[in-house]
């Protein structure tokens, strides 16, 4: 039971009777998996649910229980669950097989749906999953330029790999985390969000810095917002210094607009990353950007350069299936108003979570933008005006701080209510959201704050 939970919570107790298969899946899954889950994000106490089954904004589990879903498969449905473009197309490459080993049209038609949405993306290499892709950016970007150090910001995150574990929820010394080699953590340069004045310090102060990454908007998709102008600034210090500006849109790309968060903001960075929606909701992922940085790619120009060229084998890279998908959900993002759909909605949510505050007195905020909404639970007690929440006036420290069994609770208060959403807590829109599903989403959590209070959690 995680820490802060009573054994007699009635939340906890009705969660259970409503998920009795879901507890027995959970008690197979723990002899055979850590902590019985494939992602740590899935993890919940006393246990997460196990789905069988989703379509448009609903997915439903083993047991019967019906959720709006807010989780989005990780942001990678901004189409909803099962768009029946995006089906007929997958079922169409899946009817032709799985895994070749060869070049297939399909990966020319993706990539040059990825470069008309995205200019700065003058070539294309694929990747089987977000973590790969940033883990490619950073070589290429050694490798162009020749230094070895790279700056990002406390409170993003970037995959998995080694360069990037310490400063996301903990280590924010920079120190490494278990498992990751002194040696490599030190070739991180950890800058605190938003401040410009630490980064053109470390820029100017250390030669051996080839790359500064970061999600353009802000840590964990806005968790931690940055400011455009923040940006625009950024860009304009990495060219001053001769140091490569990447773009992680493995989140925000496709998703806040078509030409992603570099097309909303008119910025052109140098690298840009990408995976969940720009695969269509499957496995898959992609680094675009300038010709001469990707060809330490390429054979050709690697002889031609005399430089030793980067090997990237990769066995699902620009796998035919998910190809299928991604030029799929390209093409309707390209073609409709996507994006803007839901954006909208999310808008609609945030708003009406303000409002749902207010009226309830509960000193919790909704922030966010695009189509992402963040849950502040107010873990120190700080007196807020949820409409008039200002994110950028906290550190992030204090936005990524909970309060120990209380996000357990409110996802467990939340799904008996028929919702879903993320751990942080908070969660993403997509064009399944309409305005019936933000109505019953609104009165799900008018229901779970009932139960939360209740059991004096607010």
């Amino acid at each position: 039971m995680a820490e802060g939970f009573a054994s007699n919570s009635p939340i906890v107790a009705a969660y259970r009777e409503r998920t009795r298969r879901s507890a027995e899946l959970a008690a197979e899954a723990a002899q055979l998996l850590p902590s019985g889950i494939a992602h740590d994000s899935r993890y919940l106490e006393p246990y997460g649910i196990y789905v069988e089954s989703a379509r448009g904004a609903l997915k439903r589990d083993v047991d019967g229980n019906e959720y709006i879903d807010y989780f989005g498969g990780h942001g990678a449905l901004l189409l909803g669950h099962g768009h029946p473009e995006v089906l007929a197309a997958t079922h169409a490459a899946l009817d032709q097989g799985t895994q070749f080993a060869a070049n297939h049209p399909r990966e020319i038609a993706w990539a040059e749906a990825i470069r008309r949405l995205v200019p700065a993306a003058e070539r294309v290499r694929f990747v089987g999953s977000g973590t790969e892709a940033t883990l490619l950016a950073l070589r290429l970007a050694r490798a162009f330029t020749g230094r070895r150090r790279i700056a990002r910001f406390k409170a993003s995150f970037h995959g998995w790999h080694d360069h990037m574990t310490s400063g996301y929820t903990s280590h924010f010394d920079g120190s490494p985390t278990p498992g990751v080699l002194p040696s490599i953590a030190e070739q991180v340069v950890l800058l605190p969000p938003g401040d410009l004045a630490a980064a053109e310090a470390a820029l100017a102060g250390d030669p051996e810095i080839a790359a500064v990454i970061v999600e353009p908007t802000g840590g964990s998709f806005g968790l931690v917002p940055l400011e455009p102008s923040f940006l625009h600034a950024l860009r304009a210090l990495t060219e001053r210094h001769g140091v490569l500006l990447i773009f992680d849109e493995v989140i925000s790309g496709f998703r806040v607009a078509p030409g992603g968060a570099q097309g909303a903001f008119g910025i052109r960075p140098d690298l840009s990353t990408f995976a969940k929606i720009v695969a269509g909701g499957l496995p898959g992922g992609a680094v675009g950007g300038r010709r001469d940085i990707l060809d330490g790619l390429d054979f050709a120009a690697a002889r031609e350069s005399g430089r030793e060229k980067i090997d990237h084998p990769g066995t699902f890279n620009a796998n035919p299936v998910s190809a299928a998908a991604g030029i799929a959900t390209l093409g309707i993002i390209e073609t409709t108003d996507a994006c803007a759909r839901a954006n909208e909605s999310a808008e609609r949510l945030r708003r009406g979570l303000n409002e749902l505050f207010e009226r309830e007195g509960v000193s919790w905020a909704a922030y966010g933008t695009f189509s992402a909404f963040h849950l502040f639970t107010n873990p120190d007690g700080l007196e807020i005006r949820p409409g008039a929440f200002d994110p950028g006036a906290l550190g992030y420290e204090a936005l990524k701080k909970r309060r120990p069994g209380l996000v357990h609770k409110l996802r467990l208060a939340l799904l008996l209510n028929g919702l879903d959403i993320g751990g942080w807590p908070g969660g993403m829109t997509s064009i399944a959201h309409d305005a019936a599903t933000l109505e019953r989403s609104l009165d799900g959590f008018r229901a779970a704050l009932a139960l939360l209070r209740r059991e004096g959690e607010v």
